[in-house]
């Protein structure tokens, strides 16, 4: 029996989602889907919830629970990452309230910035743990990773775990619908093409029927940003830089300089800058659980309809090589050439059953490549820190973040880093 492993499986809509995709797809019949979490409770969450599902659905597959992790990977030949290190409470509290204290403020803190850095490191070991149990039990296994930080992680499992990694993102699947939806223009027979970063890839093409829509999307684009809405800076980008990015207006405020300043205060409710965003969706969340859990988990009459979440799809052109396109964090061999060959980069690949074969890019245009290499060397200088377990490559990646360096010192971003790995504790390797 073919074999679909779910680590993090706790997190349970996003456990719907995906896994109620595959129990809808014929091609994935008679698949076991191993569920495994650390949280106990959750597990058996998600795991009542897909076996109501899969009774709804009438599908074959089965559905099993783990409490050891090697053993749900055991002969696997996919498997999805879902996993949260240190979750809202300590960890995010912990990235949010101290760099508060040097006048650092973010939005969401999951990328890069001080928050993505330290959100990294204590995820980077346990995804190596995860590379060292799968290079054991199932080493041909694809690996779909969801976690962010998207680009390391995703870097960090191809490169030093050994293991055959896509990372997926929701940001590329929505990028165009969405401007088009909010500039009321019509997405029938739209095409576009995507490539760049996680979280800063970059809308290069957008055309009907052989005509260039971007002209068109900047004009209507200048007008609206004369009031406040809720995608203020990824239009400002485009119009300074002449290009969309994929990635909400939320996380962009914080990957640049120009937006969050204590010079500058008026900026942020000029570009509708929500700060703390990110712990107010995660109180929000938990404030609603136990109503969501009663619809989700005791709801014998749950019913699914399959969801745009790229998972079940892959598995599907693969099973039954039907070639399928997505957008997919990958190394950059050579895709995107004026991007560094260490970095990930997101670029449109194509999936059959030869696995996941990315597209060449070639050149980006050079303000857009120019300003993805701010965040690669915060990525880069990450990842260094996490292999070799030096302390001086943390400071390394927080005085090259470009909104942690436009704002603190170099003695206030060393203190800061200093506070957080303190405050973090065993969350963290010791670093030398």
């Amino acid at each position: 029996m073919s074999k679909i492993t779910f680590i993090g499986a706790g997190s349970t809509v996003f456990a719907k989602n995906v896994l109620g995709d595959v129990m809808l797809t014929p091609a994935l019949q008679g698949f076991e889907i191993a569920l495994f979490d650390i949280d106990a409770e959750r597990l058996r969450d998600s795991e009542m919830m897909l076996l109501h599902m899969k009774k709804n659905c009438g599908s074959t597959c089965s559905i099993k629970s783990y409490s050891d992790r090697k053993e749900a990977l055991r002969g696997a030949k996919y498997v999805v990452n879902a996993i949260q290190v240190g979750g809202y409470d300590p960890c995010t509290i912990t990235d949010f309230e101290i760099p508060k204290k040097y006048g650092l403020r973010q939005t969401i803190a999951d990328t890069v910035g001080i928050g993505g850095i330290f959100r990294n490191l204590r995820t980077i070991p346990v995804m190596l743990d995860i590379a060292r149990d799968m290079n054991e039990v199932c080493s041909d296994a694809l690996f779909l990773n969801y976690t962010n930080p998207m680009a390391v992680l995703t870097n960090v499992m191809n490169t030093y775990g050994g293991v055959n990694t896509v990372g997926l993102c929701h940001s590329v699947q929505v990028c165009v619908p969405r401007i088009l939806q909010d500039l009321g223009m019509e997405e029938q027979g739209v095409k576009w093409k995507i490539a760049g970063i996680n979280h800063m890839a970059w809308l290069l093409e957008v055309s009907k029927d052989g005509i260039d829509l971007y002209p068109e999307l900047k004009r209507r684009a200048a007008e609206k940003q004369k009031e406040k809405h809720h995608d203020m800076v990824r239009y400002e980008m485009m119009l300074k830089f002449g290009y969309y990015i994929t990635e909400s207006s939320e996380h962009n405020a914080e990957y640049h300089p120009y937006f969050i300043k204590k010079s500058y205060p008026e900026l942020i409710n000029r570009f509708n800058i929500p700060l703390d965003e990110y712990p107010r969706r995660c109180i929000n969340q938990m404030k609603h659980w136990s109503e969501m859990r009663e619809s989700l988990v005791h709801d014998k009459n749950l019913e699914h309809d399959r969801t745009h979440e790229y998972a079940s799809y892959i598995f599907e052109a693969i099973e039954r090589d039907v070639p399928f396109k997505i957008g997919g964090n990958v190394m950059n061999t050579g895709l995107i050439t004026n991007l560094p060959k260490e970095a990930c980069v997101e670029v449109p690949c194509l999936v059959d059953r030869n696995g996941v074969t990315p597209t060449y890019v070639g050149d980006l245009p050079p303000q857009c490549a120019a300003l993805n290499r701010t965040n690669i060397n915060t990525q880069l200088l990450t990842i260094e820190a996490a292999i070799t377990g030096k302390r001086e490559h943390i400071y390394h990646a927080a005085m090259l973040d470009p909104h942690t360096s436009a704002e603190l010192s170099l003695d206030d971003i060393v203190a800061m880093c200093d506070d957080l790995i303190e405050a973090h504790g065993d969350w963290l390797p010791k670093y030398k």
